[in-house]
This record gives C-alpha cells, sequence and structure tokens, in this order.
C-alpha cells in the first residue's frame, strides 16, 4: 500500500473523512479540491463560471498523474475526478481505494447550494443529484470498498483504518424503532457469541426457544445452544419442517404447543435460526405467544440477512397468497456471521444476491454497479451496505405507509410467478425476473429512459440470475396478482423505476402490466 485514495459523489465526506484517517495513521493528507482552489488562485465555483467545466478537469487529470506518482498519501478527490477511466485506475494503481456513501438527501442537507453542478430550488437539486450519482456510480463502484458515512465520522474512520491495516471488524447497525432501538451486527465468528450478546441486549430468559428448521439444525444448532448454555440461558431446540409450504397457522400452532411444554413465560425468548421463513413463522409466533415475547434474529441465507431479518415483518401464507396473516415485530437483535454461508448451496446464495441488487436499485445505486461490475471488496462490506439501505427506508416508514413499498420492487409480479409455480420458485429467482419486469413496465409508461431494464438483465446475467420474464400465461399471472397487499381501492400499486436510485410507486393499468407480461414492446 503506497496511498489511500478516498473517491465518492459530492458532500459525502471525503475531505473531513480523509483529514481524521490521516492523522490516525500518520500519514500526509491531499485535499484535490483545495490543491486545485490554490493552484487556480479561484474557488472551484469561480473556476466553473470563468473558465469552465472542462479546464477544470483538465486541471483534476494533470493532479492525478502527479499525486499517482507519490507516496503516504491519503487522498481525497473531487466528486468527479474519478470519473474518467485514466483517472481511477492511476489512482488505483497508486494504493488503497475506498469510496464514500451517503444518501442523497443527506447530502443535500449537507452542501446546500454550494457546488457548481447543483443549483437551483431543493427538488431540482435533488433531481440533479439523483442523476449525477447514478451516471458516476460504476466509476465509483471500482473502488469496492464502500463505507457509509451517515452515522458519527469516527465510525467511518475507525472502519477505514481496519480495512487498510487488514484487521477483522464487527458491523454495528443500529435500527431505530418507534418502540425502542435494536442492534444488527455482522461478523463472521458471531455464532459462538450469541449467548453473550442476548446478554448484552438485556434478556434475561431463562428459556430460550431455538426455532430451527430440519435443515439449519444440524448444522448450526449445537453450536448456538451451546452458546446460550455457557451464557447461563435454557436454550431449547424446537425444530419445524423446512419449506415454503410450512409457512403456516399449522406450522405456528406447533410452536406454540412446544412453548408451552417448555414453560415459556412473557419473558423466555423465541430465537430465529435459519432462513426467512423460519424468521417470518418464529417471528410471527412470537408476536402472539402470550401477546408477545422477546424476538431474537440469527439468519443463515443471504437474502435472509439483507431483506428478512431487517423491518420487523412477520408472517405466514394462506392458499390465497404469501403473508396475508402477519404481524410487525421488532427483533431485540439480529446477529449475523457470515461464515453460515459456506454451507449455503450456490443458487440459494445467487437468490439472495438479487435481493441485494435491488436494494443498490432503490437506494445505492454504486452497491448496484458493484455487483453488476467488479464486486464488493468482502462479503461482510457487501452485507452492511445492502442492510443500511433497508434500514434506513424503515426507520423512516416503520409500518409501511409509504416508502417502505419501494422494498417491493420487483415483487408484485415475483409472488404471482411464486404462487403460480406453487412455490416450486425461488424466492430470489422471482424476485430478479421481477426486478426486469418492473424495469420494462417504468420504461413502458416513459417514467424510465430505454435502456434500463437492458442494464439490470446484464447485472442479473453476471450474478447467474434468470433475466427473462418466466413463460407463463399473463391473465394468470395478472389474476394472481389480486391477492397482493399493496392494491389500493381494488387497483393494483406497482413499485417502478425513474432511474439507479429513484424508485416511486402508482397505479398501473391492466394493459400495461399484460403487455409486459407478454413481452409487447414498449410503445
Amino acid at each position: 500500500m503506497r496511498n489511500i485514495v478516498i473517491a465518492g459523489f459530492m458532500g459525502s465526506g471525503k475531505s473531513s473523512v480523509g483529514r481524521a484517517l490521516a492523522e490516525r495513521l500518520g500519514l500526509q493528507f491531499v485535499d484535490t479540491d483545495k490543491v486545485i482552489e490554490k493552484r487556480a488562485g479561484m474557488s472551484i465555483p469561480e473556476i466553473f463560471r470563468r473558465r469552465g467545466e472542462r479546464f477544470f478537469r483538465e486541471m483534476e487529470a494533470d493532479l492525478v498523474k502527479e499525486l499517482a506518482a507519490k507516496e503516504d498519501l491519503v487522498i481525497a478527490t473531487g466528486g468527479g475526478m474519478t470519473v474518467p477511466e485514466e483517472n481511477w485506475q492511476l489512482l488505483l494503481g497508486s494504493g488503497v481505494g475506498v469510496v464514500l456513501f451517503a444518501p442523497i438527501d443527506t447530502i443535500l442537507e449537507w452542501i446546500g447550494q454550494s457546488r457548481p453542478l447543483l443549483q437551483g430550488e431543493r427538488e431540482k437539486r435533488r433531481k440533479d443529484a439523483i442523476g449525477l450519482l447514478a451516471r458516476r456510480a460504476r466509476s465509483y463502484a471500482q473502488f469496492r470498498f464502500m463505507v457509509d458515512t451517515d452515522r458519527p465520522e469516527e465510525e467511518t474512520v475507525a472502519e477505514i483504518e481496519a480495512y487498510v491495516r487488514g484487521e477483522p471488524w464487527e458491523h454495528v447497525i443500529p435500527v431505530r424503532h418507534p418502540g425502542g432501538v435494536y442492534e444488527i451486527r455482522v461478523r463472521k465468528g458471531l455464532l459462538d457469541d450469541v449467548g453473550v450478546r442476548l446478554r448484552a441486549a438485556g434478556l434475561d430468559g431463562p428459556i430460550v426457544a431455538v426455532v430451527s428448521n430440519t435443515t439449519v439444525a444440524p448444522l448450526y444448532a449445537e453450536k448456538v445452544m451451546a452458546s446460550l448454555e455457557s451464557a447461563g440461558y435454557t436454550p431449547v431446540l424446537v425444530e419445524i419442517p423446512d419449506g415454503e409450504e410450512h409457512k403456516n397457522l399449522r406450522t405456528v400452532q406447533t410452536l406454540y404447543d412446544r412453548f408451552l411444554e417448555a414453560g415459556m413465560d412473557r419473558h423466555s425468548v423465541v430465537l430465529a435460526l435459519g432462513g426467512g421463513v423460519t424468521g417470518d413463522i418464529a417471528g410471527f409466533a412470537a408476536a402472539t405467544y402470550m401477546r408477545g415475547v422477546p424476538f431474537v434474529q440469527v439468519p443463515t441465507t443471504l437474502l435472509s440477512m439483507v431483506d428478512a431479518s431487517v423491518g420487523g415483518k412477520t408472517g405466514v401464507d394462506l392458499p390465497q397468497g404469501k403473508n396475508l396473516v402477519g404481524a410487525f415485530k421488532q427483533p431485540e437483535a439480529v446477529l449475523i456471521d457470515p461464515a453460515v454461508l459456506e454451507t449455503l448451496p450456490g443458487e440459494y446464495f445467487r437468490a439472495g444476491l438479487a435481493e441485494v441488487l435491488k436494494h443498490g436499485l432503490i437506494g445505492n445505486p454504486i452497491l448496484f454497479e458493484m455487483l453488476a461490475g467488479p464486486g464488493p471488496a468482502s462479503l461482510e462490506q457487501m452485507l452492511a451496505n445492502a442492510i443500511r439501505v433497508k434500514v434506513r427506508i424503515v426507520q423512516e416508514d416503520p409500518f409501511e405507509k409509504g416508502k417502505r413499498a419501494w422494498l417491493n420492487l420487483g415483487h408484485t409480479f415475483a409472488h404471482a410467478w411464486e404462487r403460480l409455480s406453487e412455490y416450486s420458485l425461488q424466492h430470489g429467482e422471482a424476485v430478479a425476473m421481477g426486478l426486469v419486469a418492473a424495469a420494462r413496465l417504468s420504461e413502458r409508461l416513459g417514467i424510465a429512459e430505454e435502456g434500463l431494464s437492458e442494464r439490470i438483465e446484464e447485472a442479473l446475467e453476471r450474478l447467474g440470475l434468470p433475466s427473462q420474464i418466466p413463460d407463463c400465461p399473463p391473465e394468470e399471472a395478472y389474476q394472481a396478482m389480486q391477492s397482493d397487499k399493496k392494491k389500493k381501492g381494488g387497483r393494483l400499486r406497482f413499485v417502478l423505476l425513474r432511474q439507479l436510485g429513484d424508485p416511486l410507486v402508482r397505479e398501473v393499468d391492466e394493459a400495461d402490466v399484460l403487455d409486459v407480461l407478454r413481452g409487447t414492446e414498449t410503445s
């Protein structure tokens, strides 16, 4: 490692984080914008106004060549400096790269109207910022190690320091909800510390019902039970059948019976050890047993780690559709050990990537472009980045009254196809195809420019996921959508995309949906 190069969108905190990191590591700090201002003898807005953007970009390119030949620097780059391929290749060739990310609304609060490329009323600035980030995301993705700055700066700096030193890092993501706050923790080896983490969360027990399925329990239940016992708990293993077909009220009744047999009271804990189906069933049982007992999630699939374990939605299926009976039940803690993914079959891992890709589409274009291109720096980092997208949304909309619907991008299509397949189609695979359908519908309605669906298809193919709408009778698929919970006033509502990172929800006419399902060309 010669240099540390920090990239990212304007206002994401590159200068502040870079300066603090340089101080901690004893390296020289270089703020490229400040260097250019000093050499030009004027501020960057003045350079744009008096000499034009082209002159500024030429100064940036010259500075890149100069800095790439030096050592022991922490370089905070300008927002557009790393967009030209020659620039980011030179900078990454000189050391380790880090890209910072913050949500657009947060960035707009931080920078106001101080940037020449983002001027005018707030809504115009927001629209321009979303478009600019979408265009630059592919170059930012080349830096691979993405760190969130929408949190205390010292946490961001400490995480980057651990990365450049090659030290382990435990991601701790707080989730605030109307009833309080809990933590999502991500670290390899966390399964050995489950008991300690439950004590730290203030859970007394002493009985902990470890709800797991017949596939996961033989792999990891013994380790979790031992950890709980060593922390002074009385663990009880409750196994349920594996598979979506068992996500029903009959299985919940079985859990109630086992809870009562174990002598569980209102202080006892329900711990879900498994994928999304196990978490949904166990969470719904925890929400309703004795009007609610503490609940902990220990997800073991990629899909459940980035999706089902966040947000407090639990439930079971009815013959008429998915998740039609459920409750909001916030966990006391979510403990994610990426090491368990080593035993996850490849097709299930790929299915989980569909949800990660979706999170990028609705809330972090850099994450999307990483998956579509060079890939993230590590599995743990990808998990943390994807989880943070969902955490932001559910914190703002804990009971699915507004923005939380964005998380259903592609799901109206996906749930219909799952139901018609009698749930033989994996959820992640259905979501992958649903993302394409949602993008094509967005293009057909003139909401998105043509090319968005093709870009999503390319990303899915790179990840080994299905990228074409299934060969299913369109009328049957549309009819299967009628039980969708997102209906309003009897009309179906779809999550659509204007562009990367810019979702919206609107009602759509049946004819347009059927045309997309038939593969009819955009009108």
